[in-house]
């Protein structure tokens, strides 16, 4: 009798309350080191389960979304710290929307407070991977800027002696050929350096606020799973980018609902690739 009283007014096990910022370690299915390979048609699903999440609470999802861009406009105001604090914060940013995710997934409500949540739990760590994104755009931007002079630097001394050699109007069309060359090759090695650093910053956000992960190792394995699984992130890039067109169409309103689809692919890849339900 006594254990049946305590049954009664015990929690039910089979409620589907909002998960806490806390519980946010549980997934759909058992966690896959590494994360699995999955089919191409996936990179389309991504989106539209991400779409699905935002149809649970498009209120919360618009309002996060205006809040977060309010934020990085007032930062990037600030000269120098405010890029630097962008770098810094958007993953911090990022990490408690993914607890946002997992709660609308697991039959939660997504509130304000998730924008913050990053700042509340595993905060050094998502900090940590806006400390390496940053170190590797410097890289990046001290690559593409040592290219850029020693290409167009080039250029235009290989114009300036087919000038002499053949007069101005040579020169000119060496000139304008040789930016035009180097332009596009500064643009493909940016391509080059900027995709793995994409792969590696995709998931470590996810994987550091509901795995628990170390940045480094998190952005390992964000970078494996995103390179085994790049034919489904190539479709969903190409999806992207039509819907990107279509958002900005109607003076860019799109974007509030394109914005928290975004997000929320996050969420909806890593829930694919790294559980199993």
């Amino acid at each position: 009798m006594q254990d049946a009283e305590q049954g009664s007014t015990g929690a039910n096990p089979y409620s589907t309350s909002a998960t806490t910022l806390e519980d946010a370690a549980i997934a759909s299915g058992p966690f896959i080191p590494g994360g699995r390979v999955v089919d191409a048609g996936r990179g389309t699903s991504w989106l539209g389960e991400a779409f699905d999440l935002f149809k649970k609470n498009p209120g919360i999802w618009i309002a996060n979304v205006i809040i977060l861009f309010v934020i990085l406009c007032v930062l990037a105001m600030v000269p120098f710290l405010g890029s630097l604090a962008m770098y810094l914060l958007l993953p911090v940013f990022s990490g408690g929307m993914m607890l946002g995710c997992h709660s609308l997934a697991n039959g939660g409500e997504l509130e304000i407070e998730h924008l913050f949540a990053g700042f509340k739990q595993n905060t050094a760590k998502l900090v940590l991977v806006g400390v390496f994104y940053l170190i590797g755009m410097v890289v990046i931007m001290v690559v593409i800027g040592a290219l850029s002079f020693a290409i167009i630097g080039g250029a235009s001394l290989t114009g300036m002696l087919a000038g002499g050699a053949g007069g101005a109007g040579m020169m000119s069309a060496m000139m304008m050929g040789g930016f035009g060359i180097g332009l596009l090759l500064i643009l493909l090695i940016s391509l080059a350096l900027s995709i793995p650093l994409m792969m590696a910053i995709w998931f470590a956000p996810v994987l550091v606020i509901l795995q628990n992960l170390e940045p480094l190792d998190a952005m390992k394995m964000s970078f494996h799973a995103c390179l085994k699984n790049f034919v489904p992130f190539l479709v969903y890039g190409v999806v992207y980018f039509v819907l990107a067109i279509v958002a900005t169409i109607p003076f860019g309103l799109g974007w509030l609902v394109l914005g928290p689809m975004v997000i929320a692919s996050a969420y909806t890849s890593y829930r694919d690739i790294f559980t199993q339900a």
